[in-house]
Order: structure tokens, then sequence, then C-alpha cells
């Protein structure tokens, strides 16, 4: 069928079928037929190799002809409710266009935000603890209220976990798929899927209607995630988890890489705390996401001095944390007097902590042997109790009330 009976945009989803033509060899067959694709699906192999595409790749696209047409696969994209677009689209996400490896076509079921909106990745891995869990729905949550577009992979774990805070909370999110949009995948996250495209949001996707959810589809999937992003946030993640591809895509493109700190004996969180060491910015609550990013003019300023008769605590804190809790309480006041009154709800654990923290800066130890809870388990509601703007870090391992 000839090219003024077929809309432009057929050709190049019809291309985007042929195995191994990818951003590159796109953008060599638009240069060589200046930008003319309907050319490029009609030429003959010689022309194609002379395009630069291989000739492997051309004799792909001459066995694609007879399988394949650019108006069936505008009609499969409307029978399916989906949309595509090409990155010279104005619809297409702004950021995404700027990486070296964007994808030619971009298939959307949904409503995409507007190309400016402010947006931050949000992944993890998919076997969360329970503080990964509630680290990210708050911080998501609290992103969703600033405006902010979350965008994940709708993973099991963490993924599902940042969708559904942003859109609990009225924000927007997009979900990225390895796989064509005629079918979700993981199942278990399809009601998910539906409520983001329901509520606004989207869930988009390189490969065309479908292509299965094959386990090399993932690492390529991440770059899309980070590349139409201002930043990517790693909640909780241990070191073989697939975020790693994420971060490293990330950094490919320039991007900004958040952790949440995690207990040092959680494998959940060693990917997370290596990359804090290695430079990534320490998020421990969600200005420090807002500030570094340009969304939110001035940070909640954290003392990074403390007076004399702190520093005199601290003092006798490093000698030693004894184990004792009643010497534990000896050494602090009585903070029941100094609670403040919480902005998001406490739970029972987090409410329980609180009443061992004053003004005066405890131990994290002296609270472990205040409470009788381990470590790793502290280490949490802590995080918790900072990201809720209740208490503060000061000095090492010290804890002090917000005032």
């Amino acid at each position: 069928m000839s090219a003024t009976r077929t809309d432009p945009l057929g050709y190049w989803i019809a291309l985007s079928r042929v195995p191994r033509l990818g951003s590159a060899r796109f953008r060599l067959l638009e240069s060589f037929f200046r930008g003319d694709l309907s050319a490029a699906w009609e030429a003959p192999a010689r022309d194609l190799r002379a395009a630069g595409v291989g000739r492997a790749v051309a004799q792909s696209i001459v066995d694609a002809r007879e399988t394949s047409s650019p108006d069936q696969e505008l009609s499969r994209l409307h029978d399916a409710g989906v949309s595509a677009l090409n990155w010279h689209d104005p619809a297409y996400p702004a950021r995404l266009k700027e990486t070296d490896d964007a994808p030619p076509v971009l298939y959307v079921r949904g409503t995409l935000p507007a190309v400016d909106a402010p947006s931050i990745a949000v992944v993890g891995t998919r076997r969360p603890t329970d503080y990964g869990c509630r680290v990210t729905a708050d911080l998501c949550s609290s992103l969703a209220t600033h405006g902010v577009v979350v965008v994940s992979g709708l993973a099991l774990g963490i993924d599902a976990r940042a969708h559904k805070a942003t859109v609990d909370a009225g924000g927007l999110t997009v979900a990225v798929l390895g796989n064509g949009l005629d079918t979700v995948y993981p199942r278990e996250n399809l009601r998910l899927a539906e409520r983001i495209v329901a509520e606004g949001g989207a869930i988009v996707s390189e490969f065309p209607l479908g292509v299965r959810p094959e386990a090399s589809n993932f690492p390529r999937r991440n770059r899309i995630i980070s590349g139409m992003t201002l930043g990517t946030l790693v909640t909780e993640a241990g070191e073989t988890s697939g975020t790693r591809w994420t971060v490293y895509h990330a950094l490919e493109q320039n991007r900004e890489i958040f952790c949440v700190p995690g207990s040092v004996y959680s494998e959940s969180s060693r990917l997370t705390n290596r990359l804090i060491r290695e430079g990534a910015k320490l998020v421990c609550n969600v200005n420090d996401i807002l500030v570094e990013v340009g969304l939110e003019t001035a940070e909640r300023q954290i003392p990074l001095e403390m007076s004399d008769a702190q520093a005199s605590t601290d003092a006798s804190a490093k000698s030693g944390p004894n184990g004792s809790a009643e010497t534990a309480r000896a050494r602090y006041h009585d903070p029941i007097e100094c609670q403040p009154t919480a902005s998001e709800p406490l739970d029972p654990d987090e409410a329980e902590l609180l009443q061992h923290i004053a003004r005066e800066p405890i131990h994290i130890d002296d609270l472990v042997a205040l409470s009788g809870r381990p470590i790793a388990e502290i280490s949490g509601l802590l995080t918790m109790l900072e990201l809720k703007g209740l208490v503060r870090q000061v000095g090492t391992m010290h804890y002090q009330l917000v005032a």
C-alpha cells in the first residue's frame, strides 16, 4: 500500500517490529531516506544496506513485509486501545528523548503527564522488608502531594508499592513494562495497572503488541524508567537486585541517584548503603529529593554542630553503651513531656519508640536497650520517624526530637 494512503506512523510501528532495528539503526534509516520511513519500508535490500543497517537487518526488513503491514499495525493498536508516539511527536517524553538510546516508538495506554512535569523514578527489590514498604509508601505519598510524577516498573515489591502509594495520594504515576501493552506482567498487578490508567496515569513500553515479558527485556526497560525522570530513588535493594540496572542507566544518562539508608545487617539494603558510600544522595525525607532537583527553595536545616552540653553527652555515649535499660534511663531525662504532635499517623511501634527520645541526643544502642528491640528494627523505626519530621540524627547514631 502506498504511503499516500497510510498514516506515516504506521511505518514506524511496522519497523519497530524488525529484530535488532534499534535506536541507532533507526537514525541511520531516517538520515539516509531523509525522514521518509515509508521509503525505508519499501526500499530494496541494497538500499537498506547502503543506509548502513547491515546485511542481516536489511534482510529482516524485507522479510517483515511478508508478514506485516503498516495499516495492519495501526489497526491492531486501535483495537487494543493503545497509542504510539515516535520521537518526533510533541507528546513524547522530553527527558527520554534527550537520552542516547531513546526508543524510536513508545507505546502508551492511558495519559502521559505533561512533558515538563517533574518526575522521579522509584525502584527497589521485589522482596522488600516491612521497612522498605513503609518508607517507599511514605516517600511516594509525599512526592505525589508535591506534584511529582512517580515512574516505576510495575514489578512486585517496591515498584508496586510506589505506584499504589502515589495513586492513593491522588498523584500521577507511569508504569514502564518489559512487554507489549496487550498484556500486563506480572498478572498480580493487573488491577493496579488498570487503576493507574483510570486515575490519569499511563502504562508505557517500547515493545510492540504481542511481545512477551522475556528476561532480557527488563534491563533495557529500566533505561526508560530512569530516562523519563529527573533522578532515580532506590528505597531498598540488595546487591543482586535488578534495580542495579536502573542505577547504571541513570548514571549513564547523567541523572541524580537517591538512596534510603538501611540497616548494615540487612541484605536488602546492601546496594543502597553501598551507593550512598559511593556518592548517591542520602534520603531521610522527601525534601532531600526536592531540593536536589530544584523543586524546593530551601532545605530543612539539620544542625551539624551541637552545644557543649550535647557534645558532653555524646562523649559519654561514645565511651560505649552498657546495654542496661536502667542505666540508659538514668543517662537521659524522661522524654514523655517533650513529644511533638505528629503531622502523620504513627503506628504503635513508632509511638512506643518515640517515648524514649527527648531533645537531648540519645545513642541508638541505648534505644535498643530501652526498647528491648533488635537494632535493625530500631534503625527502621528511626528512619520512619525522620521521614515524618519527628526526630533527626545529630552526630553519629545519636537522635533527638525535632524542636
